[in-house]
């Protein structure tokens, strides 16, 4: 076994740092990617499960075990189903709308950082990388729209373009007190700011925008009760109403892939990240030390995929909850109130930052 170990090291050494460095990049994109696709494939059973005890059904249970199997039924059954491409429609672009819409939600998961040393790019522009892909996501739901030449998908690609609009610059701002927070553009730095236990995250200091933020990423991932661009009841399902199969699983899954994605950087935003909440308490150092059960003190990926998934229940609870709003409503809420309460809370931090409040304490020192 040693002189296996020895014989591939040998190897890895003699290649060249490029290959070394492409080698490694490869890897972590395939881990991230494939854990982000299972994290989204049993989204959609848990989803189920979960508004199904809300509404005392029974939810998934015929496929696999407890219904295990049942994400994996669905994949099967999109994947051979017909695409129908439209006969009037803008062909070029109905195939790529769904790829414009998934790829942003995949690429964004380049800057986050999973625990302090798994990043696939550690940039220092990490904020602004993450706010122009979950920008781009917008664009195939309007080519989407537009593309399938029918009146339902345009006026929901419609919906979709002024309601995004409107919560992206509120969660904009959000972001800029993060970043008047933290002091940087990396989000690992972002989270290693919030180091010290649950009292330096900045949930607490930044609360409104952490709310701010949270109610505008389910807007932006179209979900209830801000779905009108799907619209169900009142426009057929909205801009995906032409697609099918495979083109239409894509949409599915870039859904669903946006809130993994909304729901990390919530945490990596407003609750440390991978930052336990025990951390800074002395009487719990030796369990830090541990080898299985150190990260309950010492933090890692399990604290961040444990607030990933408290905010992926939170989305199944809204759906489950609240009624779809009237658009006028959702247009409101998005101009009148989160874009001036996000401009307020920017003018506070300044005040709390000329004092040494919260996460600038002992900035003078």
């Amino acid at each position: 076994m040693n002189g296996l170990v020895n014989a591939l090291t040998g190897t890895w050494d003699s290649l060249p740092p490029l290959v070394q460095y492409l080698t490694v990049v490869t890897w972590k994109i395939l881990i991230v990617t494939i854990g982000v696709i299972l994290i989204v494939a049993f989204s959609t059973y848990f989803e189920r499960k979960v508004i199904g005890r809300m509404q005392a059904r029974v939810g998934p249970n015929r496929v696999g075990p407890l219904g295990l199997g049942q994400p994996f039924a669905d994949v099967i059954k999109l994947l051979i189903k017909e695409v129908i491409v439209p006969a009037e429609s803008n062909k070029f672009l109905f195939v790529i709308a769904p790829l414009l819409t998934l790829i942003p939600a995949l690429a964004a998961w380049a800057v986050i950082p999973l625990n302090d040393w798994y990043v696939i790019a550690d940039i220092n522009a990490g904020l602004l990388y993450v706010l122009a892909l979950t920008s781009l996501g917008v664009y195939g739901v309007i080519l989407a729209g537009w593309a399938t030449n029918s009146k339902y998908a345009f006026l929901g690609a419609m919906r979709s373009a002024a309601q995004i609009v409107a919560y992206e610059i509120a969660m904009g701002f959000a972001l800029v007190g993060v970043l008047m927070a933290a002091g940087s553009l990396n989000l690992g730095d972002i989270v290693r700011a919030q180091a010290g236990g649950f009292s330096n995250w900045f949930l607490l200091p930044l609360l409104p925008l952490f709310l701010v933020y949270w109610i505008s990423g389910v807007a932006e991932t179209n979900r209830a009760p801000f779905d009108v661009a799907e619209g169900e009841s009142e426009i057929v399902a909205g801009f995906h109403v032409e697609y099918s199969g495979v083109a239409f699983a894509l949409f599915f899954l870039a859904e669903y892939a946006n809130m993994v994605l909304i729901s990390t950087l919530t945490a990596v935003f407003f609750l440390g990240g991978w930052a336990s909440p025990f951390e800074g308490f002395e009487f719990l150092a030796p369990i830090g030390e541990m080898r299985f059960i150190g990260w309950i003190v010492a933090g890692g990926f399990p604290w961040l995929f444990i607030k990933m998934a408290f905010f992926m229940y939170t989305f199944f609870w809204l759906r489950a909850t609240f009624p779809r709003y009237r658009y006028d409503q959702i247009m409101r809420l998005g101009w009148k109130v989160f874009i001036p309460v996000t401009i307020v809370w920017i003018g506070v931090e300044g005040v709390m930052a000329w004092f040494e409040v919260g996460p600038w304490a002992g900035l003078s020192g």
